[in-house]
């Protein structure tokens, strides 16, 4: 449908343009190909027409955009001038119409100045490291700047950049590394700065800026260029070989995104999402080449390849910021173990008076479904429904008294199992309402009729649980089926599309890239939308108080919450109307429980980590504050250890010694019982709703209609 209504357009466009000009017959400056004028036009066309939220490009976007373009550029505003971002302001009304025409010219214009500016920065700061530096000086270093004022001029830039180089050699200082190997490893990062200049291609440039763009419409909705297209299918299919990571370039740096469950990533459980990559090494014994500055899809090379091999990372961990310690990881690249995100059970035994009462637990890490083996006919596919009701049917016989549903950091995956998933519980009804962008409304509902479970239940969710786990949480509450424990979930209430946009284009075929498009937003059976707001717990976690700075809510440009009519559904009463005794008896139990407080302190000193912008350039005070830093924090994780007995960690270890099974062993008990802390308090919560509803027999009340 789509394609029909864009045929003409493009036909139009493909012999209006003109023939690109290649980037070879002036290799100082890009200029945008005829296929990323196609794509310019496509692209406005298809956001104004089928983009979930109704926008139009004007002046006052486009005003937006250039605001967005140079923060992409320059995030930390250390490249450009003042007197750069004021002759850019020719451009505050143009942008619009250069992105709607095709004559995107301007946004070329504004990167050749970035371009030179690199070029220059790069040679000052190659120039300033050769001379010495003075580390009793009493001066401090801002290293985020993505709020300050542009600098004025090229001498506010060099002050800039004269801390910016004292840093990066103290850094590599208090890590014990000699003047040769400081200026040997800070002369190839800066040259590298200044070479990847002349490494940037016009589809670069073209994708900066139509993100640019579409970040001021909608987060979700993004643009790839072929090369990212590429990546983003390996991405999807899980195949490749590697530590199953997903990274971004965030300033200079390459941030892990996410952890992919079953990768061995995580399954070595030693790196996290938001720590930094600032090396790379292979094997055991090979160098660490410092990858600060680096392409993205450069760095992720390095970090490829064959199952069995070993990787090396140099990391800044997120609890310590960019002031902290460097650490160096082993992990042992494999494909992702499809079977470590399939649904387990497990059993926790919980105190209560003289008896110990057992909860059972089903653990999912993503809502997935064999759609291969299933349109094959096969008997024994795979799928998060089927898998679970097995679980069920086996906890049904070893004398448990509830069941938990871990939803905790499950990202989403399939909806159709997230519907079919919730029937397990339900008898039939509707579970979630999607609006398209044409306003029309369509209820996906359980058809199956029956209850495989009508117990006690809980769903334990946090703020990465997302889309899909969203709906489920959301379902179960509606229903009164299920009470819902720890934090307030992502916020992820949109339905993404991804486009081709070669579909549009007749001979020759030019390669456009594709278009992740928001075409669909999800809602609640109780009118509710999951957007922006998630799912918010029954009984609230404390580690959730800074969760209004992650997820949808952080997000710029994202989707408000909104609510439409109720589904008619069925309610079940299955938890008390009255919380408050039992979120009493949780808060008295959590105020003496050293796992909370553990998570606690991991979560404040990440918080001031995030919230901290500059860094003293004394040699002497930073080793101080550093020392301080890591006796805190070794002294909070040996409390911990002790808790769950293991031994604290002796004062000259630095790092786990991953030639030590002892050690590999004592870090997996440790991750385990930093999962169990959450998990054993929402069974203790379970039990306590157990007592106050006596577990009454499951019945569906009247049928009830809500008003948006």
């Amino acid at each position: 449908m789509i394609r029909q209504r864009f045929t003409t357009l493009l036909l139009l466009l493909c012999f209006g343009l003109g023939p690109a000009v290649a980037s070879t017959e002036r290799a100082s400056v890009l200029e945008p190909t005829a296929e990323e004028q196609i794509s310019s036009v496509l692209i406005t066309k298809l956001i104004e027409q089928y983009h979930y939220k109704k926008t139009r490009l004007d002046d006052k976007q486009s005003a937006d955009i250039l605001a967005h373009y140079i923060d992409a550029l320059d995030p930390n505003r250390s490249i450009f001038t003042a007197g750069d971002i004021r002759s850019f302001e020719r451009y505050k009304n143009e942008l619009d119409d250069a992105l709607s025409s095709g004559n995107i010219d301007p946004a070329f214009a504004i990167f050749e100045r970035f371009n030179q500016r690199r070029i220059e920065r790069a040679d000052y700061a190659l120039k300033r490291l050769e001379q010495p530096f003075d580390f009793t000086r009493d001066e401090t270093y801002q290293f985020d700047r993505s709020e300050a004022p542009w600098p004025e001029d090229r001498q506010a830039l060099d002050e800039i950049w004269r801390k910016r180089v004292k840093n990066d050699y103290l850094l590599l200082l208090l890590a014990k590394k000699s003047d040769e190997e400081i200026k040997k490893t800070l002369r190839k990062r800066y040259e590298r700065f200044k070479s990847r200049s002349d490494q940037f291609k016009a589809e670069d440039v073209f994708a900066l800026f139509v993100n640019a763009y579409l970040k001021t419409v909608e987060p979700h909705t993004a643009y790839f260029s072929p090369r990212a297209s590429e990546n983003f299918k390996i991405n999807m299919s899980l195949s490749l070989e590697g530590i199953g990571a997903v990274l971004s370039n965030v300033d200079e740096y390459t941030v892990v995104q996410k952890i992919i469950t079953g990768g061995p990533a995580d399954l070595s459980g030693q790196l996290h999402a938001e720590d930094r990559i600032v090396g790379v090494g292979q094997g055991k014994d090979g160098e660490i080449e410092d990858v600060i500055g680096w392409r993205l899809d450069d760095v992720v090379e390095r970090i490829r390849g064959p199952k069995d091999s070993i990787v090396r990372l140099q990391i800044l961990p997120h609890k310590t910021g960019l002031d902290g310690p460097a650490k160096t990881i082993t992990i042992v690249r494999n494909k992702i173990k499809l079977e470590e995100q399939q649904a387990k059970k497990s059993i926790i035994e919980i105190p209560d008076g003289d008896q110990k009462v057992r909860i059972g637990v089903i653990t999912i890490p993503t809502f997935y479904m064999d759609f291969d083996g299933y349109a094959r006919g096969d008997k024994d596919y795979r799928s998060t429904t089927r898998d679970t009701r097995a679980l069920i049917d086996e906890l049904k016989q070893e004398d448990i008294a509830g069941i938990v549903i871990d939803l905790r950091g499950n990202g989403g995956g399939s909806l159709v199992e997230a519907v079919s998933l919730s029937g397990l519980f339900i008898d039939t009804g509707p579970v979630v309402q999607i609006r398209d962008n044409s306003g029309k409304i369509k209820t996906d509902k359980d058809e199956d009729k029956g209850v495989a479970y009508t117990g006690p239940l809980a769903v334990l969710v946090d703020r990465n649980s997302a889309s899909a786990s969203e709906i489920f949480a959301g379902a179960m509450q509606d229903y009164g089926r299920a009470t819902i424990i720890g934090e307030p979930t992502f916020g992820k209430g949109t339905v993404q599309s991804i486009i081709d946009l070669n579909r549009f284009v007749r001979e020759p075929h030019p390669t456009l890239g594709q278009l992740k498009l928001t075409m669909a937003q999800f809602f609640r059976v109780n009118g509710d939308s999951t957007q922006h707001r998630g799912v918010v717990p029954d009984i609230i976690y404390p580690t959730a108080e800074d969760s209004d700075s992650h997820g949808e809510r952080s997000l710029e440009n994202a989707l408000p919450w909104a609510n439409i009519a109720a589904a008619n559904y069925d309610h079940y009463d299955a938890r008390p109307k009255d919380l408050s005794s039992i979120e009493e008896r949780h808060r008295q139990r959590i105020q003496a429980d050293e796992g909370f407080d553990f998570l606690l302190t991991q979560a404040e000193a990440r918080r001031k980590a995030m919230d901290k912008q500059s860094v003293t350039l004394l040699k002497e005070a930073r080793e101080k504050e550093r020392e301080a830093l890591e006796a805190a924090q070794r002294q909070s994780l040996n409390e911990f250890r002790i808790s769950v007995g293991l031994a604290p960690l002796p004062e000259e270890d630095e790092e786990s010694n991953d030639d030590d099974e002892m050690g590999k062993e004592e870090d997996e008990k440790l991750k385990e019982a930093v999962i169990n802390v959450g998990l054993k308090e929402a069974a203790a919560i379970l039990i306590d709703i157990i007592h106050a509803t006596g577990h009454a027999p499951l019945i569906a009340q009247t049928s009830k209609q809500a008003t948006p």
